[in-house]
């Protein structure tokens, strides 16, 4: 059995954030959950995480500034960690909005819990 692998979910909404933790740690990831972008580099810069899904729209440092942040990071293995972008909002941005900010995909909220499942899987297993 390999080590779980561990998902830092940012998101400023703890109904969210439940759903997820419960939809992710059914398959045994480790997760730990932030509020804000801030809060994002600052668990960086204490642990190793394997991805991202982060929330484009919260308080303090919203997910795309966020992700150049990360981008930007001097460590090579931080710095291209997967991110999988969350939004409501998915129509005030393309998906070349997304690239460009240094996110790998996006799901869109409500979430649909399959899909996910499988966009994280899809990231994890590469």
């Amino acid at each position: 059995m390999s080590d779980n692998k561990k998902i830092l979910v940012a998101e400023d909404s703890s109904v969210i954030i439940n759903l997820t933790k419960n939809v992710l740690m059914f398959e045994n990831y480790e997760i730990k959950a932030v509020k804000n972008g801030k809060q994002v580099l600052s668990q960086l810069e204490k642990s190793n995480y394997d991805l991202i899904l982060m929330d484009i729209n919260m308080p303090v440092m919203d997910g795309i500034e966020c992700t150049k942040s990360i981008r930007e990071l001097p460590d090579p293995i931080k710095s291209q960690i997967p991110i999988i972008a969350i939004t409501g909002n998915y129509k005030n941005y393309t998906l070349e909005d997304f690239k460009q900010a240094g996110l790998n995909d996006f799901l869109q909220k409500p979430l649909d819990y399959d899909l996910l499942l499988a966009t994280v899987k899809k990231h994890l297993n590469k």
